[in-house]
């Protein structure tokens, strides 16, 4: 068996969060077109675009470290973005479908936070001051995206849910 190293780690963890956001590129326009809130939709789709780009950089990244483009299936984020659909089916108020929703999205970001972050960490680790560089990049856009979502849950999306969770309730 062949000795594994740091960058073997990296480009693994690399195919893993490559073939992720693929999967989110898939399934957020469904999310998007799912929810009440026009506000909540816009910032789905804009994160869409984001994605979009973030896979544009993994692609950079593997052709910096020349290897080859291709994803490892990501069992997490397969599981993230099934709960996510299961909401879908629980019959809630559209407010409250929502609200799930941002919650639902919110995992996924913090997934990938994690996941960037790592292989940041990995990247500095190896001297490889390009692929940080790159993502990094994407870390801060995904930590961002986090920031947006909870803004819109505790500003707007939540306080809806519950004034028709308490209408509901009388």
């Amino acid at each position: 068996m062949a000795t594994k190293t740091m960058q073997d780690l990296l480009i693994e963890d690399l195919r893993d969060i490559y073939h992720a956001e693929k999967q989110i590129a898939r399934a957020l326009p469904k999310l998007a077109k799912a929810v009440q809130s026009e506000t909540l939709r816009q910032a789905f789709e804009q994160h869409v675009e984001e994605t979009k780009g973030q896979i544009e950089r993994l692609e950079q990244v593997f052709e910096e470290l020349d290897t080859r483009t291709r994803g490892k299936h990501c069992d997490a984020m397969e599981g993230l973005i099934s709960e996510a659909r299961e909401i879908l089916e629980m019959g809630l108020e559209p407010e409250v479908q929502d609200a799930a929703l941002v919650a639902a999205a919110q995992k996924i970001e913090h997934y990938e936070i994690a996941s960037y972050g790592t292989l940041h960490a990995y990247a500095t680790a190896c001297g490889l001051e390009k692929v940080a560089q790159l993502l990094e990049e994407t870390l801060n856009e995904e930590k961002s995206t986090d920031q947006k979502l909870n803004k819109l849950a505790i500003g707007d999306i939540n306080k809806k849910a519950l004034a028709v969770s308490g209408k509901k309730a009388a």
